[in-house]
């Protein structure tokens, strides 16, 4: 048996490579609360704010602003579970890749959502 001995955190490459990447883990968790914050944050201004001061109707810009809501609260919730599956196969030494489903959603979301402001703002509705 080898004699187990305490490594440096400041001078064990490994251990700084292990301590890099959970804090890089943790700037990508903050960064999905950081989206989906900004999402809601525009979801108020398109679907309470805009209408108001533009005196159109609410309907198509509360539509709009719902989209955007429920865009940010899907960053913030998966964001969460994202953050704990990746935390746990980096203790493991694995690999979580994101899953298409989720490139999907959020592409798809992206898409619609920047149709629709793009056709709002061009339209003058």
């Amino acid at each position: 048996m080898h004699p187990v001995t305490a490594a440096d955190p400041e001078t064990d490459p490994a251990i700084d490579a292990t301590r890099r990447t959970f804090l890089a883990e943790e700037r990508t968790f903050l960064a999905w609360l950081r989206s989906g914050l900004a999402s809601i944050a525009v979801s108020l201004a398109v679907g309470r704010l805009l209408p108001v001061l533009l005196d159109e109707d609410q309907g198509f810009y509360r539509l709009l602003g719902l989209g955007y809501g429920l865009l940010g609260i899907f960053l913030m919730v998966y964001g969460a579970i994202r953050q704990r599956v990746v935390e746990r196969h980096l203790a493991t030494g694995g690999f979580a890749p994101l899953p298409l489903w989720v490139v999907l959603v959020l592409g798809g979301a992206g898409l619609v959502l920047g149709v629709a402001t793009v056709a709002t703002l061009l339209s003058g509705v």
